[in-house]
């Protein structure tokens, strides 16, 4: 018997799991991102780069990092952005992925040399622990909701028996103090936040470190643990015993046909990252909803400045996929950005 975040950490990262495979993300694959829905995304970003140096917090030989990158789509698109906005600083940035994924890291050395060739320097790390940087500039889209986590009720967390079958039982002391210090009564407890923002702490001198999750400062009564599988959102809990009417059950179906070949996410509890951080020698600079961030970063002027620059049909296409950013509907309110800065 093991815990769920046991369970979870198997299906997507252990052998054969979800995101040890190279995944398509977007219309083909199981979900979308705000990588995928426009490059204004890692454009706001590379202009906030841009204000942070010129501030004076961080110095034009920093590395940009990013951190789970997949294909490498969001780091390219920042470099494109500083290219537009202020290109003498391409010849002073250094640039780094950390990547454990084998599959991933050649996809992205593909893709940076098929668009740059030689002229930018990127650097692929396995992980946090193999670098050590004087000041950096680290990035990272939906890192966090794929932590492994508990599944709590009251006193007790949830356990993997074998196959579909779990059970609620004792909370291990990790558990029963984060229940604790927030409160918690039903929902998920994430693990490795701690543990993360130490490595970070040690891997660099000074950062700023830009994110972007779903999820809010309060965790939610109840549990967000779901399935995406091909645009489609699954409760976990409905493909379990513990739902007792089959009419909630989805059809045709079931729990071990979708391990590991599904994505399994929940709902970030911002409030429990950012504490974690705090704890590492962190502070939080910022904490906005995604469309407030991005417009803060300045989405709004980089639209203008296509706008005065292209054509009409041009613009209109990219102010459509631009718009799923901040959509209050679709990304710009659901999901949240915060800034932490150390150094």
């Amino acid at each position: 018997m093991h815990s769920f975040s046991h369970y979870m950490q198997d299906w997507l990262y252990g052998e054969d799991g979800y995101y040890t495979k190279f995944r398509t993300i977007g219309k083909e694959g199981d979900f979308y991102t705000s990588v995928s829905s426009s490059m204004f995304f890692g454009g706001s970003i590379a202009k906030r780069l841009i204000d942070v140096i010129e501030e004076g917090f961080l110095p034009s030989n920093s590395t940009i990092v990013e951190i789970g990158a997949h294909q490498g789509y969001l780091l390219a698109d920042i470099v494109q952005f500083i290219y537009t906005l202020k290109p003498s600083l391409l010849e002073t940035l250094k640039f780094a992925i950390i990547e454990p994924q084998q599959e991933n890291q050649k996809a992205q050395k593909k893709y940076f040399t098929e668009a740059f060739g030689d002229v930018i320097d990127l650097e692929i790390y396995d992980d946090l622990s193999q670098v050590k940087i004087p000041d950096a500039f680290v990035i990272a889209n939906e890192i966090f909701d794929a932590f492994s986590c508990e599944l709590i009720e009251d006193d007790k967390m949830l356990y993997h028996k074998s196959d579909d079958d779990f059970i609620f039982d004792k909370q291990d002391d990790f558990t029963k103090e984060i229940v604790q210090k927030y409160g918690l009564k039903k929902g998920e407890v994430a693990r490795g936040y701690e543990d993360f923002a130490k490595a970070m702490a040690e891997a660099f001198d000074r950062y700023e470190f830009v994110t972007f999750d779903y999820g809010d400062l309060e965790p939610r009564v109840d549990y967000s643990i779901r399935l995406y599988h091909k645009h489609q959102s699954i409760p976990f809990f409905a493909l379990t015993d513990f739902v007792k009417d089959e009419a909630e059950k989805p059809k045709d179906i079931s729990l071990k046909q979708l391990y590991q070949k599904s994505d399994i996410t929940y709902d970030v509890h911002f409030n429990h990252l950012i504490d974690a951080y705090k704890q590492n020698g962190a502070s939080m600079h910022l904490y906005q909803t995604q469309l407030a961030m991005l417009v803060n970063f300045g989405i709004i002027d980089l639209l203008e400045m296509l706008r005065q620059n292209a054509d009409e049909k041009t613009y209109q296409a990219e102010l459509n996929r631009a718009k799923m950013l901040i959509d209050p509907t679709f990304l710009g309110e659901r999901f949240k950005g915060v800034v932490f800065r150390k150094g």
